[in-house]
């Protein structure tokens, strides 16, 4: 990547941090032709197989003795990991009335599920902190320009409706 292209972007950060205006002389990014090639998004490369075509042998019909043999073996070959039986999940605790016993980091991902089902709330950036012991509470904290203002504001008046709900299914495990 050249120089130009890593300055436009620092500029485009610092600006986009400071909240000032993106000038128009910018420099523009490089045609896709020159940006290197990246990883595959499903994280597997695919891998195509050379397997040549069997080709006519240069003296008759035998083959030579350096080409590879792709008649099928009388054994089967294992392919992949041997797979362990699947084991049913361990249970759950349950208080006297009905509710789950969750530890707080448990308690804190159904909190951050629910709030990530809120409109326009971060990919990344937010945290959730369960705490308390009876009448567990929650709080969500937010990483630098991870959302606006307003919106924090409204994921924060949220939260305890979440967490009043919660409370009637799930109790805190200490």
């Amino acid at each position: 990547m050249s120089d130009d292209v890593k300055d436009a972007g620092l500029v485009a950060m610092i600006s986009s941090i400071l909240g000032g205006n993106k000038r128009a002389d910018t420099i523009a990014p490089p045609p896709l032709t020159e940006v290197p090639p990246t990883a595959p998004t499903n994280g597997f490369e695919q891998v195509a197989a050379a397997i040549p075509d069997e080709a006519p042998a240069e003296s008759g019909n035998a083959p030579s003795e350096n080409a590879p043999s792709f008649a099928p073996s009388a054994t089967p070959v294992a392919t992949g990991p041997v797979e362990k039986p699947v084991e049913p999940p361990p249970k759950i605790a349950t208080t006297a009335d009905g509710k789950q016993l969750l530890p707080a980091d448990a308690i804190a991902d159904l909190v951050l599920g629910e709030l990530r089902k809120l409109e326009d709330f971060p990919a990344t950036g937010a945290s959730v902190t369960v705490y308390g012991y009876r009448n567990w509470n929650a709080m969500i904290t937010f990483a630098p320009f991870s959302t606006s203002f307003p919106n924090a504001t409204r994921f924060r008046q949220a939260l305890p409706d979440i967490v009043f709900k919660l409370r009637r299914f799930v109790e805190l495990e200490v």
